[in-house]
């Protein structure tokens, strides 16, 4: 396992990882919950979508531990799952089995754009300024996930956001679960982020704010309701002419995951001289997932910002994916033992409030004395946060850092592929909004 997996040239072994595995399931084992019960109001069976949101984040997790090596765990997104339900099967009024159809069609584009070398020219063509500022804003992104899951910021009409009430259980749960591994992580302990979530999940238990369910095991449900509908309604997806749902799905999914591994490798610092190595293999795991992922019945997977928990735990190899598959997998027969833990989010909020923190330390590399270089950085990762979305806060960076460069008369520095997805990101903010 050492040889394989790398784990001396990485600095860690196989109890961190196993850490790393467990704390990034726990914080991301909400999917298998919150995505069938989001696909469910498009239509679609409950239980079914369940088991094919377990298994193509198994499927596509397994291949990115053994084939790329990296401790990023690949799930159906979310976003992606609240599109297809309210906009692609409510708002275009084309049947469930039909979007998952065009998700299909997407996800062959994305395997073959996978297959070549184009996303790895993609890599190399974002600069460091915007890759830094993508690591920082996914941050702030996960940290206000984690803030408003804890109740700490709620929202307010006239503000938008404000501050919650500190009286109600689950928010004080949540500040004694933040305290708690706080405390542990500046005492480093090995650990701090998942030992601080199982002593929230006993004072929450102890205090009845999370109910155990009556039976822990139970077999898993069909999917015979949603599998191979995919396939059967690709002819139906040309009929109705899905283009911009297939061309958004695949924009989405690739900005998205695009990003979200260059966060989490950066944070582990596995990016060497601003490349991803083993990019295809990576990329390849997500394209395959949100294929297969589409054959069973659910919605575009995509690397999860959740995986940078379990780096911050020590991960460090494509073990600590292994795990969270092998992880995965158990949940298909303790689906109401899940859901009880899933259904508490104090327990999790926690560690994404802290991981965000960490993965602010990259923005001491953005050139701040350089106003090109700095606004990218900073609209991005302003926007992530605020938009509620990875991918629409790197469309603003693509746009105002080759504008930027024009302006400055340094166009040539930039290279031919920021001015491609410049005029594509601008197409797609203007024709087809979030």
């Amino acid at each position: 396992m050492d040889k394989f997996f790398g784990f001396e040239e990485k600095g860690t072994n196989v109890r961190t990882e196993v850490l790393a595995g467990l704390t990034t399931f726990l914080t991301m084992v909400y999917i298998v919950v919150v995505n069938p019960a989001i696909l469910q109001k498009a239509g679609m069976d409950f239980g079914a979508v369940f088991v094919a949101t377990v298994l193509s984040t198994v499927l596509s997790t397994l291949i990115m531990g053994f084939f790329a090596n990296y401790p990023i765990a690949i799930a159906p997104g979310m976003g992606m799952n609240a599109y297809f339900a309210f906009s692609v099967v409510g708002h275009h009024g084309v049947s469930w089995q039909v979007g998952l159809g065009a998700i299909l069609v997407a996800g062959i584009l994305f395997l073959l754009l996978s297959l070549t070398q184009f996303r790895e020219g993609l890599i190399r063509a974002i600069p460091d300024g915007l890759k830094h500022g993508i690591s920082a804003g996914i941050g702030l992104f996960i940290a206000f996930i984690g803030l408003k899951s804890a109740g700490i910021i709620v929202n307010n009409e006239v503000n938008l956001v404000g501050l919650g009430d500190f009286r109600h259980p689950l928010t004080i749960l949540s500040l004694f679960g933040l305290f708690a591994t706080l405390v542990l992580m500046t005492l480093r302990v090995k650990g701090a982020l998942f030992i601080g979530m199982v002593l929230t999940a006993v004072v929450g238990w102890a205090f009845g704010l999370m109910k155990m369910p009556a039976h822990w095991v139970s077999a898993p449900p069909s999917m015979a309701p949603t599998f191979g509908k995919a396939v059967a309604t690709l002819p139906e997806v040309f009929h109705h002419g899905l283009y911009a749902v297939i061309f958004s799905f695949l924009l989405v999914t690739l900005f998205d995951t695009t990003g979200t591994m260059i966060g989490v490798a950066e944070q582990a610092g596995l990016m060497k001289n601003g490349t991803f190595p083993r990019m295809k293999q990576a990329l390849l795991a997500d394209a395959i997932g949100m294929s297969a992922g589409a054959v069973m019945g659910t919605t575009p997977t995509s690397a999860y910002i959740e995986s940078s928990t379990g780096v911050a735990t020590g991960g460090r190899t494509g073990f600590t994916a292994v795990v969270i598959s092998l992880l995965m997998l158990g949940t298909l027969f303790f689906e109401p033992l899940v859901e009880a833990v899933a259904g508490l989010p104090a327990i999790t909020a926690p560690s994404l409030i802290i991981v965000g923190c960490f993965m602010m330390a990259g923005l001491a590399k953005v050139r701040w004395d350089q106003f090109d270089e700095a606004f990218p950085a900073f609209i991005v990762m302003l926007s992530m946060p605020l938009t509620f979305s990875i991918a629409t806060g790197i469309a603003f960076g693509f746009i105002a850092y080759p504008l930027l460069k024009i302006v400055r008369g340094q166009f040539r520095e930039v290279h031919p592929l920021m001015y491609v997805f410049m005029v594509l990101f601008i197409l797609q903010l203007v024709f087809v909004p979030a």
